[in-house]
């Protein structure tokens, strides 16, 4: 393992004169800056030097479905599913997208636009990542239309279903769950299906499976995702909607990505400088010392995951997800309970729960997670606060 200390970021507010500040902790949303301990720690073994004249056309492959996806960022991409054993990508289309948030909606629009009837039901089970009602409702689309959860839904007619495995927020390993209706998509957002995360224990085979930069490398600023796809009309109808939306995607994110990429794909044959082994301890640390605080009290709630043979570690391991489920023994507000502690988090309304749940991001900065399990502790006796 590399040497990683839970030193304090120079730039945060968190700590001041070695105490406890009274900074806001935004664990609402899921910005992974957990590991950037990690590269800078491997300095600048993936700098990318882009000349001025480089990289000027809009056109990377025009052989290709996706005429914008920079060739080797297509042979990383395989590689580093090669490496992990996560996702097959033999005879599929590769699409880059903005982040896997663009790549969602284009998959809306390409299941969609080829059904007779419209609009086409959205649905997931709850609870669901709270970002699909958005995507599903924004731009009020007559091509299709959000429809809630999976599991209570008996509409006649052709249904997209959103499935995200390990689930965001809860962490669960999902399967698709509507029963008895005829016509279904599913669309597979494998977002967190990395072994830092959760074990690899087979190789996804699903018709679109999509993924993002920023959940595997916490490379999130670089906006960078991409489907795998086995039809070649949704991979052309993805295209499409890409191509009118933003004409293709950067190539300066992509030449990133392509060389970050690599050196996952090359740390993978090296435990001591692994970053999945960096991350999974990583994870697993912070995970334990959660735990740790809510079971010294009587007055939250946490998931229990089964541990699983991971393939790609060769060892059984346990689960470690990018967000946190926090649930309250009582039924409390639980996202304003920790606001009033200046710690933000997603309420478990906006994931189709009940408001005494909360989604708790795990990938912040080191300090702010030191602050969060501080101010969680302080929370002893619900009795003794006013809802």
């Amino acid at each position: 393992m590399v040497g990683f200390g839970n030193s304090k970021n120079s730039d945060s507010d968190t700590y001041k004169n070695g105490s406890l500040s009274d900074a806001v902790i935004n664990l609402d949303q899921g910005d992974p800056t957990a590991f950037q301990e990690y590269w800078m720690k491997i300095k600048d073994r993936c700098t990318v030097v882009i000349r001025g004249w480089d990289l000027m056309s809009y056109f990377s492959d025009t052989t290709n479905v996706c005429w914008f996806l920079e060739p080797e960022l297509a042979k990383a991409i395989k590689a580093l599913h090669g490496a992990i054993g996560n996702a097959a990508t033999e005879e599929r289309y590769i699409v880059v997208g903005t982040g896997s948030s663009q790549l969602c909606q284009a998959a809306l629009f390409a299941l969609s636009s080829v059904s007779e009837v419209k609009p086409v039901s959205v649905v997931a089970a709850v609870p669901y990542y709270s970002t699909y009602v958005e995507e599903a409702s924004y731009v009020q689309s007559k091509l299709y239309e959000w429809e809630g959860d999976a599991r209570t839904f008996h509409k006649k007619g052709p249904y997209i279903e959103m499935v995200t495995s390990p689930n965001n927020p809860d962490g669960t390993i999902r399967e698709p769950v509507v029963n008895g209706t005829e016509g279904g998509k599913v669309i597979h957002d494998l977002a967190y299906y990395w072994p830092h995360y959760t074990p690899i224990t087979r190789r996804h085979d699903h018709d679109l499976m999509l993924f993002t930069f920023s959940k595997i490398s916490g490379h999130a600023g670089s906006r960078i995702g991409w489907a795998l796809v086995k039809d070649v009309e949704v991979a052309k109808k993805m295209v499409q909607y890409l191509t009118i939306s933003s004409i293709g995607v950067s190539k300066e994110s992509q030449t990133r990505a392509t060389t970050i990429l690599n050196e996952l794909t090359k740390t993978c044959r090296t435990k001591s400088e692994s970053f999945f082994e960096y991350g999974h301890e990583k994870m697993k640390s912070r995970w334990e010392r959660l735990r740790e605080v809510v079971e010294s009290g009587d007055t939250f709630t946490l998931p229990n995951y089964p541990q699983a043979f991971c393939n790609f570690f060769g060892k059984t391991i346990s689960t470690s997800p990018a967000f946190a489920w926090l649930g309250c023994k009582e039924e409390r507000d639980l996202a304003s309970l920790l606001k009033e502690k200046k710690v933000l988090t997603r309420g478990g309304d906006k994931c189709g729960c009940d408001k005494k749940y909360v989604r708790v991001s795990m990938l912040c900065r080191d300090d702010d997670f030191d602050v969060f399990l501080h101010r969680l502790a302080t929370i002893k006796d619900l009795k003794c606060i006013e809802p």
